[in-house]
């Protein structure tokens, strides 16, 4: 029997502590006594989901489920110190964007790029928001420190299958290396684990494999994406887990 929690136990676990810490915050703020800031007032909205972002987080930990991190019409940023990919396939799509108010668009041109195994070499998503007009951060990292200036040789800690990128922008900032691709391939011929990618058209431009055993490869030296959508549909497993939240618009992790 294994003496951690179970993804499920962990949500409800924090799902009850969410419950009462909003409730303590509205009990406070309606029985008029000044107690200093009032992050009663805004802040409590934020916590609901960084619990829920907890509870995922600790149940891909255990390598328990596939994950899908997106934030509702926004871009987030995910940075890496280096990422080795095989079976690798690259698209230009214009995914729908969902909008706060329920509607979404589906005019800005993105990347979409899949890994059907890929290794990262540590892991940094920040998403920013305004709330009660105040700016905040959320930090998400695991694995390896990423640092701001990537190394020249990375050893990756973080293991993913079927991993996809939804991106505006995809930057590497050393020497990429491709084996086995080919540039200007159809879209819809692209395929990653056998399966197209989504959005893919007919004609569309594509980056795939020229065929041979695992199909493309690609080692980024350092990884800096403006994203929409980060899906990972196999396992993950993340090693040193850390969630926060943090005042101001943060650059780094």
């Amino acid at each position: 029997m294994s003496a951690y929690p179970s993804p499920r136990e962990t949500a409800r676990a924090l799902a009850r502590a969410g419950a009462r810490w909003n409730a303590e915050m509205l009990a406070e703020a309606a029985d008029g006594t000044r107690r200093g800031t009032r992050w009663g007032r805004g802040a409590f909205a934020l916590v609901p989901a960084a619990l829920a972002v907890g509870a995922l987080g600790g149940a891909m930990s255990q390598g328990a489920l596939a994950a899908n991190f997106s934030v509702t019409g926004q871009p987030f940023t995910l940075t890496s110190n280096g990422v080795s990919g095989t079976g690798f396939g690259a698209i230009v799509n214009t995914p729908p964007v969902g909008k706060p108010d329920g509607t979404s668009t589906a005019t800005t041109g993105m990347a979409r790029v899949g890994f059907a195994q890929a290794g990262l070499a540590g892991l940094c998503g920040i998403v920013h928001q305004s709330i009660a007009g105040l700016p905040y951060s959320l930090l998400l990292t695991a694995g390896q420190q990423v640092t701001t200036a990537p190394p020249a040789t990375f050893t990756t800690d973080i293991d993913a299958s079927n991993l996809y990128i939804q991106a505006t922008e995809l930057q590497s900032y050393g020497p990429t290396t491709l084996q086995n691709a080919v540039i200007g391939q159809s879209a819809d011929q692209v395929l990653v684990d056998g399966r197209p990618l989504t959005g893919a058209v007919p004609g569309g431009f594509g980056l795939g494999s020229a065929g041979g055993p695992g199909g493309s490869s690609v080692n980024l030296h350092g990884l800096n994406a403006t994203a929409y959508d980060a899906e990972i549909a196999g396992a993950l497993v993340l090693p040193q887990l850390d969630i926060r939240i943090v005042g101001g618009t943060a650059t780094s992790c």
